[in-house]
């Protein structure tokens, strides 16, 4: 969600040295990006690590610190660590740690969570450069993944039996913080054995917490996917996303992954708020058939999931059928 904030910093201020501080794994979405020059792995696992992340930042004398994270924690380190100029919102009552508090903007649950981040950014450039302008500014994010980790993708895939000369459909049933967010993993599985009837290859992806979801959705299936959760770090998940014909998941990360790297991605979503995590690409689309309880927010459905029960797989592969056929043409025109 930060990503397109940093992509604006870079417009803004291109002769900057912007470090990127990031939590393991994360920091690998940025692996080709232009927008950054370096990334500086935040381990926590302990007040040892917090101490040990202070003194790298004085090391590096920074001259400020952005603080996209709401925690009290980031501005303590970057107060600790003596960076002259501290900015970031004025949440959990860290204010007095920031040279530059910043107040929630009143729309914070009404616009595309990006744009909290991105709202950032003008307070910065004035601070570092007396103005700012948005003139050319696209409320878009890109990630650039290499042809040379495209083509390692492909051939991870075709190693895990994907078949040459047909489309890759993605599926991915999971999501780490909230079961609510998960369409029925039996629904997963009878729309993957219509897609693979179809003549299309299929493969669930996902982190290795959401494996067990990606189990499930096998047991249910009479045609077995190719099942890649848990074998990929986030930078070849990334990169199997780029070579993908099209994406299917729930609202979760790899929703907007897809719709940073373009491939056309279809995002179920039930309990979410679509107004403030819909994937931001043209070439994506959602599917929502909110009951009155939607949304919710919740993790847990307390009642009967019907916000994700009321989506049907027919529904869906419809769907899914139109965006292959969109990308075909556009491929073959």
């Amino acid at each position: 969600m930060s990503g397109l904030a940093l992509r604006e910093l870079r417009r803004l201020i291109p002769n900057a040295h912007i470090t990127l501080v990031a939590r393991p794994g994360i920091a690998d979405i940025f692996m080709d990006t232009d927008f950054i020059d370096e990334v500086l792995v935040f381990e926590r696992s302990g007040i040892a690590s917090v101490w040990k992340q202070i003194t790298e930042w004085r090391l590096r004398r920074f001259d400020a610190a952005i603080l996209f994270q709401n925690a009290f924690e980031a501005a303590a380190i970057a107060f600790l660590a003596r960076v002259p100029r501290r900015i970031g919102y004025n949440t959990q009552g860290r204010s007095f740690l920031l040279t530059n508090p910043l107040p929630q903007p009143q729309w914070k649950d009404e616009r595309h969570e990006s744009f909290y981040y991105l709202n950032i950014v003008p307070e910065v450039a004035r601070l570092l450069n007396g103005s700012f302008s948005s003139e050319g500014s696209e409320a878009r994010l890109v990630l650039q993944v290499s042809e040379e980790r495209k083509r390692t993708a492909r051939g991870f895939l075709h190693q895990q039996g994907m078949r040459l000369g047909a489309p890759l459909v993605l599926l991915c049933p999971g999501s780490i913080n909230s079961r609510a967010k998960r369409w029925p993993a039996e629904r997963y599985a009878l729309l993957g054995d219509r897609l693979i009837a179809s003549g299309v290859n299929v493969a669930l992806i996902g982190s290795p917490g959401e494996l067990d979801v990606s189990q499930e959705v096998c047991k249910h299936a009479q045609h077995q996917p190719i099942v890649v959760t848990g074998a990929t770090n986030l930078a070849e998940a990334t990169a199997i996303i780029s070579v993908a014909d099209l994406l299917i998941t729930n609202d979760t990360g790899p929703a907007h992954i897809g719709a940073a790297v373009n491939t056309p991605t279809l995002v179920i979503f039930g309990p979410t708020n679509p107004l403030t995590t819909f994937p931001m690409s043209s070439n994506a689309e959602i599917l929502r058939l909110p009951p009155d309880c939607a949304p919710c927010m919740l993790r847990d459905c307390p009642i009967d999931h019907r916000c994700m029960t009321a989506i049907s797989p027919d529904k869906v592969f419809e769907r899914a059928s139109a965006l292959l056929a969109r990308q075909h043409q556009e491929i073959t025109a």
